[in-house]
Protein backbone atom coordinates (compact mmCIF):
# COMPACT_ATOMS: atom_id res chain seq x y z
CA UNK A 1 0.00 0.00 0.00
CA UNK A 2 2.83 2.36 0.84
CA UNK A 3 4.42 1.76 -2.58
CA UNK A 4 1.09 2.53 -4.24
CA UNK A 5 1.02 6.00 -2.67
CA UNK A 6 4.64 6.61 -3.62
CA UNK A 7 3.88 5.68 -7.25
CA UNK A 8 0.77 7.89 -7.33
CA UNK A 9 2.73 10.81 -5.83
CA UNK A 10 5.54 10.43 -8.36
CA UNK A 11 3.07 10.19 -11.22
CA UNK A 12 1.29 13.34 -10.07
CA UNK A 13 4.61 15.21 -9.89
CA UNK A 14 5.39 14.23 -13.47
CA UNK A 15 1.97 15.06 -14.88
CA UNK A 16 1.26 18.39 -13.17
CA UNK A 17 3.49 21.14 -14.58
CA UNK A 18 4.83 23.73 -12.16
CA UNK A 19 3.00 27.06 -12.17
CA UNK A 20 6.02 28.98 -13.43
CA UNK A 21 6.37 26.71 -16.48
CA UNK A 22 3.33 28.36 -18.05
CA UNK A 23 4.79 31.86 -17.88
CA UNK A 24 6.06 33.08 -21.22
CA UNK A 25 9.29 34.97 -20.96
CA UNK A 26 10.47 37.43 -23.54
CA UNK A 27 13.94 37.07 -25.01
CA UNK A 28 16.81 39.46 -24.52
CA UNK A 29 16.41 40.66 -28.11
CA UNK A 30 12.71 41.35 -27.55
CA UNK A 31 13.59 43.40 -24.46
CA UNK A 32 16.08 45.41 -26.54
CA UNK A 33 13.44 46.08 -29.20
CA UNK A 34 10.90 47.21 -26.60
CA UNK A 35 13.44 49.49 -24.90
CA UNK A 36 14.47 51.04 -28.21
CA UNK A 37 10.84 51.78 -29.05
CA UNK A 38 10.72 53.91 -25.89
CA UNK A 39 14.20 55.43 -26.30
CA UNK A 40 15.85 54.98 -29.70
CA UNK A 41 19.62 54.80 -29.57
CA UNK A 42 22.62 52.55 -29.19
CA UNK A 43 22.30 49.69 -26.71
CA UNK A 44 25.20 49.78 -24.28
CA UNK A 45 24.32 46.74 -22.18
CA UNK A 46 21.57 44.34 -21.21
CA UNK A 47 21.41 42.68 -17.79
CA UNK A 48 19.01 39.90 -17.00
CA UNK A 49 17.45 40.01 -13.55
CA UNK A 50 15.04 37.54 -11.96
CA UNK A 51 11.90 39.34 -13.18
CA UNK A 52 13.17 41.83 -15.76
CA UNK A 53 15.85 42.98 -18.17
CA UNK A 54 17.77 46.21 -17.61
CA UNK A 55 18.54 47.73 -21.00
CA UNK A 56 21.02 50.61 -21.04
CA UNK A 57 20.60 52.85 -24.11
CA UNK A 58 22.62 55.87 -25.26
CA UNK A 59 20.32 58.29 -27.09
CA UNK A 60 21.24 60.83 -29.81
CA UNK A 61 21.58 63.62 -27.24
CA UNK A 62 24.22 61.64 -25.35
CA UNK A 63 21.94 60.72 -22.46
CA UNK A 64 22.22 57.23 -21.03
CA UNK A 65 18.84 55.72 -20.20
CA UNK A 66 18.16 52.54 -18.24
CA UNK A 67 14.89 50.88 -19.17
CA UNK A 68 13.53 48.01 -17.08
CA UNK A 69 11.47 45.57 -19.16
CA UNK A 70 9.39 42.93 -17.39
CA UNK A 71 10.40 39.42 -18.53
CA UNK A 72 6.94 37.87 -18.33
CA UNK A 73 5.07 40.27 -20.61
CA UNK A 74 7.46 42.89 -22.03
CA UNK A 75 5.92 45.75 -20.08
CA UNK A 76 8.22 48.72 -19.43
CA UNK A 77 8.15 49.07 -15.66
CA UNK A 78 10.78 51.76 -15.16
CA UNK A 79 12.72 54.32 -17.16
CA UNK A 80 15.66 56.27 -15.75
Amino acid sequence: MKQFFIHITLLACLLIPPAHAEEQKISKQQAINIAQQQHPGRVLSVKQKADSYLVKVLDKQGTVRVIRVKRTNGQVIRRD
